[in-house]
């Protein structure tokens, strides 16, 4: 199934990128848990899930926040968002999907327990106006959870594969002509602080995997969909992709074949 959206994502929004988003968040889930039971996310709370996707940790908030509390999920992706309006109705879930980007995006003011956001600050120009925004809409001693990467250059393969490191090189010079900032999670603190908050804790989220543990699937299903992109995008040539597949399926098969992912970094700020 093929979604054409304006706002589509950089990885798009068609079904094998549904699965991939569910595949990733079984990836993260717990380290997700984590962080929502570090910024003391309960029972009763109003929470934004910012920048939402299909709606994962969106639906798992509103399990934590339960009958007498509150989750808004917002995305610009139209297709996610009817996905989570779905599952809302379905499960009877206290949600309230929004379809908007986070210029306008509709908070209530002073009324948040607290925020949520994944992969969300790195795809937006203004992420201070953004965290200005969040201040607005949380209540005094309110939390803001992000999970962002902090250095992406970091995903590398044991053995070195030089076809596939240039489609890795490829995808990053990708993401980094995006607007916004893919590394984003290097100044969170200082944009946090900057529009009063104060910083409860930062922590690093790193993933290094084999070939037959699960994590290894989250960069297998990235590379399988994001390089043929980089052909229709000029940043690779579908000769350079082939080749760089070819060598993702020798890896796994390679003796002491590793793959370290993408650095993350937790930040959780609390609004004075």
């Amino acid at each position: 199934m093929s979604i054409e959206e304006n706002n589509a994502y950089i990885l798009g929004t068609e079904t094998a990128e549904l699965h991939r988003l569910g595949l990733q968040h079984q990836v993260w889930a717990s380290e997700a848990i984590k962080g929502w039971e570090l910024a003391g996310f309960t029972a009763g709370h109003t929470l934004l899930d910012m920048g939402c996707g299909p709606g994962f940790c969106t639906t798992e908030l509103a399990y934590i926040t339960g009958t007498k509390g509150h989750v808004i999920g917002v995305d610009k992706s139209e297709y996610f968002i009817r996905f989570l309006k779905q599952v809302t109705e379905q499960f009877s879930l206290n949600i309230s999907p929004q379809c908007a980007d986070f210029d306008t995006m509709v908070l209530p003011e002073s009324q948040l327990d607290g925020v949520y956001s994944r992969w969300a600050f790195a795809w937006v120009p203004n992420p201070e106006e953004i965290i200005a925004k969040l201040h607005k809409g949380l209540k005094i001693g309110g939390t803001v959870v992000t999970h962002e990467y902090f250095d992406w250059s970091t995903l590398q393969t044991v053995p070195h594969l030089p076809g596939l490191a240039k489609a890795i090189a490829g995808a990053l010079q990708s993401l980094r002509d995006q607007n916004g900032a893919i590394d984003i999670g290097r100044n969170l603190p200082m944009y946090f602080e900057s529009n009063g908050f104060e910083i409860v804790s930062t922590r690093p989220l790193t993933k290094m995997a084999t070939p037959k543990e699960f994590t290894w699937n989250w960069p297998k299903s990235f590379f399988t969909i994001y390089f043929p992109k980089l052909v229709e995008s000029g940043y690779l040539t579908t000769q350079e992709v082939t080749t760089a597949l070819n060598e993702f399926e020798k890896l796994e098969s390679a003796p002491g074949a590793t793959i370290f992912c993408p650095t993350m970094r937790e930040v959780i700020a609390r609004k004075l």
